[in-house]
Parts: C-alpha cells; structure tokens; sequence
C-alpha cells in the first residue's frame, strides 16, 4: 500500500491574518504619499515661477487618471490576481513621482505627477485590496473587512501628512519627493502575501450567476441603483480631492503654520481611522444607503461652518477632525453596496466605474480650486459648490435599492 503524502501546511506569510495585515500595510502607503501632495502646491509653484493652476491641474489630471485606470486595474484583479496589479502599479507611483521632482515644464509635471502617478494610484489602491479581502471573508465580516482596509488607508494619512510639513522645509522639496518615491515601492514587498490569491480566472462564487465581464458591466449600468450609487460618489471626489490639494495653502493664507496645517492634515488621517471602521460596521447591520446620505449632510454642514467661522487653530482642528470621521467613511459602504448588487467576481471591476465617477469628481475640485483662485483670489466659490454638491448627494442615495440585481443572482431550479 503507498503512502499518501502529507499536505504540505500554508506558509505563514500565506495565512489570512497575514494578507489581511499585508494588505491593509499597501493601503496604507497608497494613500499616504499622494496625501502629502497638497503641501508641494506652493514650492513647487515657485520654484518655477508657475500660477497656481499648473500644479493643480497636474494633481487633478492625477485623479481623473486615478479614475480611469481604476476599472482597467480592477479588471485585470479580476483577471489575474490582486498581487500583480499591485506590484506594477508601485512601479509607476515611483516613477511618476520622481518624475514629478525632477520637472522642468508644465508638460513634464503632468505627465509625471499626474499620468504616472495617477495609474499608479489606481493600480496599488485599496480598491484593488479590498477585492482580494472580499473573496477572503465571508459576507458577513465583508463590510468590516473593508472598513479595515479603508482605516488603514486613512491611518496612512495619518502618519504621510505630516512628512510634507517636515520633510520640505529639512531637505527641500526635491529630495522630499525622492523620499516618498522610494516610500511609495514598499508597497511591492507588503504585496507579496497576496500571490497566494492570485488567479488565471476569476470562479464562480457560490449564489452567482455565469457570465461574462462584458455582460456583468453592461448589467451594471442597466441598473438605476447602481448609477444612482455613481452618481452620488461624484460628490465624495470633488470633496476629499479639493481639500486634500488646497486647504493646506488656505490655512496658509489665513495664517495657519505649515506645521500646524500639517497636523491638521494628520487629523484628518487619525480620526478617518475611527470613522472608517465604524463605518464598516454599521454597513454590516442594516440599510447602507441612509448613513451614506447622513455622511454627506454632515460634511456640508462641517464645510459652511468652517468658512463662516473665523478661522484659527482651534477652528481648523474642528473642521479636520469632523471631515476626518467623514472622510472616506463612505468607502465601506459604497463597496458593501456594490457586492450586495452584484456579487464578489467582478467586484473590482464595478466598483473600479463606480470610484471613477468619483475621480471625476476629484478632477474638477482639484482643477477648480486652482482655477478659480487664480480668477478670483478665493477659494471660497469652491468650498460653496462642496457644501451643496453635498446636498444633492444626499438625495440621491435615497432610492438606492439594496437587493441583489436579478441578472447577477443564480437562477432558482423549479
């Protein structure tokens, strides 16, 4: 009689607590560098005599790119694994961002700071976790899991918003984009847990019907929760993007220390944390689209009392630590409602369209932020059409049917 072989255990490096930390470790440094970005807008403007609008459109094409390259990157997740999509995605935040530093021309600096480092985002985002981590829990723990990954993300923040307040004014902000470059490709070795899940094709799960991506998209956008739930994702964008790029030099304008903006900045991280995994576990226990709308009231009533207040340290910090509970709190939710739809097996796929309307959304707070300062000298017709964007997305996450589309559900035998 012949032996059988034992089988062989999982690696450590293998098990799921580990890619679940591995994975909350990339978000974490996806999120991080890009939101230390907004404390360049000055040097960097003047460091090459530019108006303000050529450095905010280099961050608000890097958004739109986000976007763009957001379904490409979830579809090849999809395809191919997580693991990959997120090592090569590195390689282009790096290189976009070194290139960004070494920029001699308007056209450069787009190119860089906002074409590479815009894919690279995309492809080493947490969206692209969050769907390794939807396959590995089960639904139950979904919604919680990717509160998980979303904390991390903003704790990113948390610890890479400050570094542009201190990394600039100690080594100049040259070497201080070197410096988040070299940051940016550790994400390749927190990635590499993720080998373990990766797939030459997505399966099946359990409940879910057969069909193409091509069909799975065209379903999709068939579906008016599903445009709704886009739609209102337009609003988160235009929101984060514009105070994430602008409020630094606002703050200095109205006297706020670098320093200080820079702890303000952190805020936001720090108590997005909190915001983020609650967030995840309210959607775990009823309706997701009622605390959505809550959150975007909030935000807007956050947004008009910051500008009518004068504004001072302690207002600041007010308003960071509001938006931070607020800030990517819709993320978990958003996701949960995407899989409550239509099912894990495209999920990055669907939701990489969904977060594409929200890069939109980031393209033209980012954009206009810079192009209506340099025509009124204000930020404040911006910070008005946040408050009440905010509003309208609100609104419209109210009809947002939650039950499982009919084309994605597994037909019933008779």
């Amino acid at each position: 009689m012949t032996d059988q072989p034992l089988a062989r255990p999982t690696p450590w490096y293998y098990l799921p607590a580990v890619i679940i930390v591995s994975g909350c470790l990339v978000a974490m440094v996806n999120f991080g560098v890009r939101s230390s970005f907004g404390f360049f807008t000055t040097p960097i403007s003047e460091a090459h005599a530019w108006p303000r609008e050529i450095y905010s459109f280099a961050m608000a094409l890097q958004n739109l790119l986000w976007g763009v390259a957001t379904p490409i990157a979830g579809a090849l997740a999809d395809r191919y694994g997580s693991a990959r999509v997120l090592i090569g995605g590195a390689l282009f935040y790096a290189a976009g961002t070194v290139l960004m530093a070494m920029a001699t021309t308007p056209l450069m600096l787009h190119f860089g700071g906002g074409i590479l480092v815009g894919i690279g985002i995309a492809a080493s985002s947490f969206g692209i976790v969050m769907a390794a981590f939807g396959r590995l829990v089960p639904p139950e723990k979904r919604s919680w899991a990717f509160g998980i990954a979303t904390a991390a993300g903003s704790m990113g923040q948390f610890i890479f918003a400050p570094l542009g307040g201190v990394l600039i004014p100690a080594f100049g902000w040259f070497e201080a984009l070197l410096i988040l470059a070299a940051c940016s490709l550790l994400i390749i070795i927190f990635a590499l847990p993720l080998m373990a899940h990766n797939t030459s094709r997505s399966a099946v799960p359990p409940g879910e019907a057969e069909m193409s991506m091509r069909q799975a998209i065209k379903a999709a956008f068939g579906n008016r929760s599903y445009n709704l739930l886009t739609a209102g994702f337009f609003v988160c964008g235009f929101q984060l993007a514009f105070i994430t790029i602008h409020l630094p030099p606002y703050l200095r304008e109205h006297g706020i220390s670098n320093e200080f903006a820079g702890i303000a900045m952190s805020a936001i991280g720090l108590f997005n944390v909190l915001g983020s995994y609650y967030s995840g576990i309210i959607g775990g226990r009823g309706a997701k689209r009622i605390p959505l709308s809550i959150i975007y009231v909030l935000r807007s009533l956050a947004i008009v009392a910051f500008i009518l207040l004068p504004i001072t340290n302690v207002t600041t910090m007010a308003f960071t630590i509001s938006m931070g509970l607020l800030w990517l709190s819709t993320v978990p939710l958003t996701m949960s409602l995407v899989t409550v739809m239509f099912g894990t097996r495209y999920m990055a796929t669907l939701y990489g369209f969904v977060f594409l309307s929200h890069q939109v959304g980031s393209f033209f707070g980012v954009w206009l932020g810079g192009r209506l300062y340099d025509q009124f000298g204000s930020y404040d017709p911006v910070w008005w059409m946040g408050a009440a964007l905010g509003i309208f997305a609100a609104l419209v996450h109210l009809p947002i049917r939650e039950q499982r589309s009919n084309h994605f559900a597994q037909p019933q035998p008779a």
